[in-house]
């Protein structure tokens, strides 16, 4: 039926509009009414925060953008519409744009030194919050990917093995939830077999003010996760192209599995963490589906966290 409405990704749109493209004006004007609502609401939830501010992004993004680009592309919307998306446009990129110089102005501090691992770790908290849901990310991560943010991401070179996981960062609640668990202090040396991006390591070495390697078998990961450390000015932060199954761990206390691999390549790197044991106590901490595996290990023992949570962060020590 001519002018009947249709919810087309979240936006009300017309089949068989007329002539100049518009759909029919009752439609348009319900249409209006809705994303200025949208458009008010995401300014009273932007505030000072740049928690909020990533919030306010995302609802307009959602509630208002969106909903407008089916419209634009079945035909010219009407102007009332043009207006609002380009309203909803210029509130976007100020909001990006005051949560740029938010993490400018982070950066610069850590680059400097002027900052304290106790209070930063408080900062992130407190102006991401944190995610209850399991297996979610949330502002804390946009919060730390922008932070550790380095430039364009090459494809990926290395040929994955059958028993690797794809990469997948390592949310930033979690990375808080190890550093209690694991009682991380300065004089450890941390190892995040198949650290990806960085983030564990940058983070581990930025809030403990220890050293720590990351291990990681593609190579264009390894090249963005020390741009990342070097624009930090952070040297504590050691990045390793190897495979786990032979890099060096000499020197590790503690090693971080957020399963990267699984089966016969687990349990030979497992093996090579117990020969490690047998020179010093060591930590194994793991997070996702590789805590059951772990778990069965006969030479570690549990210190923190349930093995029967895959959602988080488990301490495992070498007995």
């Amino acid at each position: 039926m001519a002018g009947r409405p249709e919810r087309v990704n979240g936006a009300s749109r017309c089949y068989h509009p007329s002539a100049t493209g518009r759909c029919d004006p009752s439609v348009t004007e319900q249409l209006k009414t809705e994303l200025e609502r949208s458009i008010a609401e995401v300014r009273e939830t932007a505030g000072a925060s740049f928690a909020k501010r990533a919030t306010a992004i995302d609802l307009l993004e959602v509630h208002v953008i969106d909903r407008l680009q089916p419209l634009d592309e079945h035909g010219e919307p009407a102007p009332a519409l043009r207006a609002l998306h380009s309203d909803a446009l210029e509130l976007q990129q100020q909001l990006e744009a005051a949560n740029e110089r938010f993490l400018n102005r982070l950066r610069v501090r850590i680059r400097a030194g002027r900052y304290t691992p106790a209070g930063l770790e408080r900062a992130l908290a407190r102006r991401a919050g944190n995610s209850k849901r399991d297996r979610d990310y949330d502002t804390l991560d946009l919060l730390v990917a922008g932070l550790l943010e380095a430039g364009t991401l090459e494809d990926e070179r290395a040929e994955r093995e059958p028993e690797m996981v794809a990469y997948q960062p390592t949310p930033g609640r979690i990375i808080l939830q190890l550093l209690a668990r694991a009682d991380i202090q300065r004089d450890d040396v941390l190892f995040d077999l198949g650290s990806g991006l960085g983030w564990v390591v940058i983070l581990v070495a930025l809030l403990r003010e220890t050293r720590a390697v990351g291990i990681e078998y593609e190579p264009a990961f390894v090249d963005y996760a020390r741009s990342c450390a070097r624009a930090l000015n952070m040297s504590r932060a050691k990045f390793v192209h190897a495979d786990a199954r032979e890099a060096s761990l000499t020197d590790g206390t503690v090693f971080f599995l957020y399963t990267p691999f699984r089966g016969q390549m687990l349990q030979q790197v497992l093996e090579r963490l117990r020969v490690e044991a047998e020179a010093r106590a060591i930590r194994v901490c793991t997070y996702g589906p590789c805590t059951a595996e772990v778990a069965r290990v006969g030479w570690l023992g549990l210190r923190a966290g349930d093995p029967s949570r895959e959602d988080e962060v488990v301490v495992f020590q070498s007995v």
